[in-house]
């Protein structure tokens, strides 16, 4: 009985008119970012969930070709990734410039070395294995709401942890993109030398050529807003499409221009304008879209059969960024609390990650091999959906107890310095 409705509901349901299975994929970003903030889990992965139920394994409503979800989606994957560039405080970077450049290294190298360790020990190739690292060395700042609501974006820990994700978002991507290419290339010394010539000179291009030139035509049209939000899609368009000629991934091109136009465009209306209609729009059918790839029932049982990638990945993942936390922290004099606080945060594996992963999983060798194969992709999906929960819950936890810390010793009274002659 219930197999019947099942049947009879997927069959009408995948006969709705465009407009009507547009009406059925508002309605859900409008539902589920709401249902999930009432369940305490993070918007993405109700996305992500929803994108399973409506998608080809389940009630597949949008059926297996449909080229104007995937463009949306893979616009809201680059947006995504430009408002990563684009939100990054320089500000906050340069007051601790030293330590934050410190801590990035560290939070990136030390994940990604045990990522890539885990990837070897699993059976993979080397340069996968790199990828698997990479994909480790970034994070994103879920539990950053919970520090702004306790009013600690000031304190050097967190400004150290917030300036440390520019190190650690660019060096991750910048690795990831010479895998991929070297992947679907092929090594060579003379190969790889030329592409790391590419790379660096591509990411100056945008930094220094495409930050002037953005920033001089922004300036141009900074008294229109229209304009202006246009010239800022063009500037992302611009950024991808060179990233790709000198086989990079598009999420490269797009996370640097963002980085690029960062200081040109705090706090214009034309920006905060973008950025809603991307978080309202593109970057929620981005999650949907990834989650139109995910087989429940093939899932669970891949995540079952080959639970050790899953768990070799979140070990790796905690134990990178806890030793990250902790010998940079205890360089540094932070008290234990503060160097949980900052562990927590670092921990979330949610924007670079799933844009990535997606990535990797997308491109294939000369013997058309997957970059990430399937069991990966699985275990990349548990992992975001873990730290996606784990991280903000444990900041929750930490930061008001490093709040409270730092009040007493604010409170303290400085010690009565002694007289010359005592």
């Amino acid at each position: 009985m219930h197999t019947d409705f099942f049947q009879f509901l997927r069959e009408h349901l995948f006969t709705l008119p465009a407009l009507g299975k547009f009406a059925v994929g508002m309605t859900l970003i409008i539902v589920l970012p709401t249902l999930s903030r009432r369940l305490h889990v993070p918007e993405a992965v109700g996305l992500l969930l929803g994108g399973v139920i409506v998608g080809p394994y389940v009630l597949d409503i949008f059926g297996a070709q449909r080229p104007i979800a995937e463009f949306m989606g893979e616009l809201g994957k680059l947006l995504l990734m430009f408002f990563a560039g684009l939100e990054i405080d320089l500000a906050l970077f340069r007051r601790a410039q030293t330590r934050s450049v410190i801590f990035g290294l560290t939070t990136t190298s030390l994940p990604l070395l045990l990522g890539a360790a885990a990837g070897l020990f699993l059976g993979y190739a080397v340069v996968p294995a790199i990828v698997i690292g990479s994909l480790l060395a970034s994070h994103t700042l879920l539990g950053l709401g919970t520090i702004n609501r306790l009013g600690m974006n000031r304190l050097e820990p967190i400004t150290v942890t917030v300036g440390a994700t520019v190190m650690s978002d660019t060096l991750s991507l910048v690795v990831f993109a010479v895998c991929v290419s070297l992947f679907t290339t092929g090594f060579s010394p003379a190969g790889l030398a030329l592409l790391l010539a590419e790379v660096i000179g591509y990411v100056l291009l945008v930094l220094f050529g495409l930050s002037r030139v953005g920033a001089w035509v922004l300036g141009k049209f900074e008294g229109d807003e229209d304009v202006y939000f246009i010239v800022m899609l063009a500037i992302l368009a611009v950024a991808a499409v060179l990233a790709e000629l000198v086989q990079l991934p598009g999420i490269v091109g797009a996370f640097l221009a963002g980085l690029a136009v960062n200081a040109t465009t705090h706090e214009k209306p034309a920006s905060a304008k973008l950025r809603f209609f991307g978080r309202a729009l593109f970057i929620p059918i981005f999650f949907l879209v990834t989650g139109f790839l995910i087989n429940p029932m093939a899932f669970a049982s891949d995540i079952i059969a080959n639970f050790p990638i899953v768990a070799a990945l979140v070990a790796a993942l905690l134990i990178g960024k806890w030793l990250a936390a902790e010998l940079t922290g205890r360089a540094f004099h932070y008290s234990p609390i503060a160097r949980a606080t900052v562990w927590s945060l670092t921990l979330p594996q949610v924007a670079a990650t799933l844009a990535a992963t997606l990535v990797a999983y997308k491109t294939f060798d000369h013997a058309g091999r997957r970059l990430l194969d399937g069991h990966l992709l699985n275990a990349v999906l548990v992992l975001v959906l873990v730290t996606a929960i784990l991280g903000p819950v444990l900041t929750e936890r930490f930061a008001p107890r490093m709040l409270a810390e730092e009040g007493k010793s604010e409170e303290q009274p400085s010690p009565t310095p002694r007289s010359a002659g005592a």
